[in-house]
């Protein structure tokens, strides 16, 4: 499938300026309530990339979308998925059998966001998938009732393995979360910095979640390796990283790459111990006077500055409405994610 959102990827500043243009459209809607699930991560080592953070965002795009006076009725709904697929199946069914949702949007956690995708297709309603960072969503397991938006393994391993290595950073060490995000991520990094010149030295796969990487530490130490690939996210990232700072990896001339790091997370770690880390990150906030605005916004709400995810949350909302008011129908998927495809972000 082409990547047709990369400029939502790789120009992460527009996405949010694109979302604030309220849409065109003036005839009141006919179509009936939309409804709209925000999945995540409410209760895990997820929940602060996220979590009930990114229904507030879903909430605030509909407002600032002028649903209201567009006469479209639109209900946010939210769920916790704890990271289990068939946690995350059991509430979908219910959501679309039941609750007769219409979207479902986030969902970070590669493996779950791979079953919502599937069930999607089956029920023919529109997945907007801003949480997962999985390449296989635009890849084997492509669906015309999925978006993919922000960012995806693909993105973050051309990003920070291609730019590692033409730094002189050609030699790897993979330290992997054993799961879909895992593995897709180490694999993208990994093709990105073989043909770029560099090889891989040795992976380590670790338990999802984890919290002792002691001896996964050791094992990309003893290898030499000029890079330690940090092929995880959100607790996961933190703990190897706070870890990796007491065995003193950094000082002894190998540097981490974060492959997947959000604000939330240098926020946690500090300053310190953060220092040397390299990552991408598609949208930062202090990034420009908008971004500041939007996100004095989300402070004032929430006490925190927003990442990239919620932010992500927001935009892919606001772009669903907006197909949702071309057509005059939610009702079938296919034919929403197609206009989504067709307008312009």
């Amino acid at each position: 499938m082409p990547k047709w959102w990369a400029r939502a990827l790789l120009s992460a500043c527009c996405v949010l300026a694109a979302a604030l243009i309220p849409g065109n459209g003036n005839a009141e809607y006919r179509g009936g309530t939309i409804k709209i699930g925000v999945l995540n991560d409410q209760s895990g080592l997820y929940a602060d990339i996220a979590g009930t953070a990114s229904v507030w965002m879903a909430r605030k795009a509909v407002e600032d979308f002028g649903a209201a006076a567009k006469g479209m009725k639109v209900e946010i709904i939210g769920g916790d998925h704890q990271n289990k697929p068939d946690i995350g199946l059991s509430v979908a069914r219910q959501w679309y059998d039941v609750e007769k949702v219409d979207a479902i949007a986030d969902v970070p956690t590669s493996s779950v966001a791979l079953a919502i995708n599937e069930l999607t297709r089956d029920k023919n309603k529109v997945f907007l998938a801003v949480g997962p960072a999985t390449s296989d969503l635009t890849g084997k397991a492509c669906s015309p009732n999925t978006v993919h938006w922000i960012y995806d393994t693909w993105a973050l391993a051309n990003g920070t393995g291609n730019a590692i290595v033409k730094r002189g950073g050609d030699t790897w060490f993979f330290l992997t979360a054993d799961y879909a995000f895992g593995y897709a991520l180490e694999r993208d990094t990994e093709a990105v910095v073989v043909k770029s010149g560099g090889k891989v030295l040795g992976k380590v796969r670790h338990p999802f979640p984890g919290t002792d990487f002691s001896s996964f530490l050791l094992q990309a130490k003893a290898s030499k390796a000029k890079i330690i690939g940090l092929a995880n996210a959100g607790g996961d990232t933190i703990n190897a990283i706070k870890q990796a700072s007491e065995f003193g990896i950094v000082e002894g001339g190998q540097k981490l790459a974060g492959l997947l790091i959000f604000v939330n997370d240098i926020h946690a770690l500090g300053l310190k111990t953060a220092q040397g880390l390299i990552f991408t990150d598609p949208w930062y906030w202090d990034q420009n006077d908008t971004n500041r605005a939007f996100a004095r916004e989300y402070f004032a709400a929430l006490g925190r500055m927003p990442g990239y995810t919620v932010v992500g949350v927001y935009s892919a909302v606001i772009h669903y409405l907006r197909a949702v008011e071309a057509l005059g129908s939610h009702a079938d998927g296919k034919a929403v994610i197609a206009k989504m495809k067709e307008l312009r972000t």
